[in-house]
């Protein structure tokens, strides 16, 4: 609300945003109770989707009453205005939504049902949120919109347009001035974020990592200065066993123990007929160490070597090799995940924009962003710098879910930037036929929607990472890092600085694509007829 008012100085226009981002979140989470009745969701459905629900749908109608604001500032209109923001923030806001949903839905790719439900859950609350924007918000202004700037605040109102004026405007012309130093200055900044990415351990956190008020947190220390920090994860081996093949499996334990890393092996307990049996394997290591993994990796190799051609079909499960097997199986899956996302928004893009190269810069803006995202929750959660500040009580992997989710949030959300701020661009562009103006106008009258918008998105995310549990405190410090970079170092001069560079390439498309791709273009269609 705070934001929203310092954004439009009006009580009433700040309301709007709020109420249907309300109505939107209480749909959608009904739904979603409804579903986890049926479906076994895991816990932490409700506040990632509740983290993505209030963002999207307070900002998806903060884009729709700017543009309607601002055809109201030029003379249009109540009904005009409606239409003219429907027809251009709307049309950015239902491709935007669909781009978030399509990427969420996207986590299925992954193989694992319990990703799946998150992203599905998540995904229902995204599209609830597009469709109380486009259906229910025109309606609300109908009633309102004469009213929208009631109740100003006192030194807080702004013009709703600023296309030559305004602080975009003039950083803009900053930038386009020198705009390969600005292009080479964000870059590095940008690479410097993402490099402790390169070291990223995938993993799982356990009760270690809780806080010390946590009563599993404080069992897990007595136990590991009992036993071992290995006790707390131990690997169980099972073997299934053909007739009278028990021999090998009884002396295994005393092989095992010799193996490294290993600190105890307990005797193999079989059941009555002697066809099965498990081995209890206590690493000498805590569950989420490296080693650990290792040994996994060790453990499976060695039986495998050993028992190959015999009546013994060994296995190797328990916590901690099923963690790792969903980091194995999630980073196999992730690169295919990725390069379906990115294509289908290229595919959208193109078809919105009519350009091959600022789809293309779009997608690799959108990575450096998430790239710098990954690189901060390295550093936080892994290396443990800052922790103390943001509440991380042990450094441990991140959860090797975690790059899948948040890149399926993360690109469809910065897509929301670059198609309400490149639309402007474009519209500006075809009115005008000049690159560097239109670049600079786009800029200037987006900046302030874009900048409250990202705003909103932080204070939501920001809101989660004081949470207790690490899971939901890794997704709010990533996504809010990831928005913060996005609306500020790309957008605000890493955009300016590349389309500068571009010039009027920046519009190149070819015939051949023109001719076998939709225009679903808004832009050129600001007055309704």
């Amino acid at each position: 609300m705070v934001i929203l008012l310092l954004a439009f100085g009006s009580i009433v226009a700040m309301g709007l945003p709020i109420a249907t981002a309300l109505l939107g979140l209480v749909s959608s989470f009904f739904l979603v109770g409804v579903g986890a009745s049926v479906f076994k969701m895991p816990s932490f459905t409700p506040q990632f989707s509740a983290m993505v629900g209030i963002g999207v749908g307070i900002d998806y109608a903060l884009l729709v009453v700017t543009r309607f604001r601002e055809a109201k500032g030029t003379g249009s209109s109540l009904e005009n205005a409606i239409l003219v923001a429907m027809n251009t923030a709307g049309r950015s806001v239902l491709f935007a939504g669909s781009t978030v949903v399509v990427a969420l839905l996207g986590l299925w790719a992954a193989g694992i049902s319990a990703v799946g439900y998150v992203g599905t859950a998540s995904s229902l609350v995204v599209a609830l949120a597009v469709m109380v924007a486009l259906l229910v918000l025109p309606a609300i202004l109908s009633i309102a919109g004469n009213s929208i700037d009631r109740w100003r605040l006192p030194g807080l109102h702004a013009p709703a347009h600023e296309s030559e004026s305004g602080f975009g405007y003039r950083l803009s012309r900053v930038i386009q001035r020198y705009p390969l130093l600005w292009f080479v200055l964000t870059l590095a900044v940008l690479l410097v974020l993402a490099l402790p990415a390169l070291d990223m351990r995938l993993g799982s956190s356990d009760a270690g990592n809780s806080p010390q008020s946590f009563s599993s947190r404080r069992a897990y220390d007595f136990l590991a200065r009992g036993f071992g920090p290995g006790f707390n994860g131990p690997i169980l081996l099972g073997f299934s066993i053909d007739e009278g093949e028990t021999e090998a499996v009884d002396q295994l334990p005393a092989a095992l123990a010799e193996m490294e890393n290993v600190a105890l092996v307990l005797p193999a307990s079989f059941n009555q007929d002697r066809t099965a049996a498990i081995i209890r394997v206590v690493p000498g290591t805590a569950p989420q160490e490296e080693e650990t993994k290792d040994l996994v990796y060790d453990l499976r190799e060695d039986l495998r070597g050993r028992f190959t051609g015999t009546g013994i079909q060994p296995y190797v499960g328990g916590p901690t090799a099923l963690y790792v097997d969903l980091g194995q199986r999630i980073g196999s899956r992730l690169p295919f995940f990725m390069a379906g996302v990115i294509g289908v928004s290229f595919l959208l893009l193109m078809a919105i924009f009519r350009s091959v190269v600022v789809p293309l810069k779009a997608a690799i803006m959108n990575l450096l962003s998430i790239g710098a995202s990954f690189g901060v929750l390295v550093a936080i959660f892994q290396w443990g710098w800052l922790g103390d500040v943001v509440g991380v009580h042990r450094e441990g992997p991140i959860e090797s879910f975690m790059p899948m989710m948040l890149f399926a949030v993360l690109f469809g959300l910065s897509m929301d930037y670059e198609v309400f701020l490149v639309s402007r661009i474009r519209e500006e562009y075809l009115r005008t036929g000049d690159n560097a103006e239109s670049v600079a106008r786009g800029l200037s009258v987006t900046t302030r929607v874009i900048s409250a918008a990202a705003a909103i998105m932080i204070a939501v995310f920001l809101a989660f990472a004081l949470s207790d549990q690490r899971i939901v405190k890794e997704f709010g410090i990533g996504l809010a890092v990831a928005i913060f970079v996005d609306a500020t170092i790309v957008r605000l001069v890493l955009v300016p600085s590349v389309m500068q560079l571009m010039g009027n390439a920046n519009w190149w498309f070819p015939g051949w694509l023109d001719r076998i791709l939709p225009d679903l273009s808004a832009a050129g269609r600001e007055t309704a007829k």
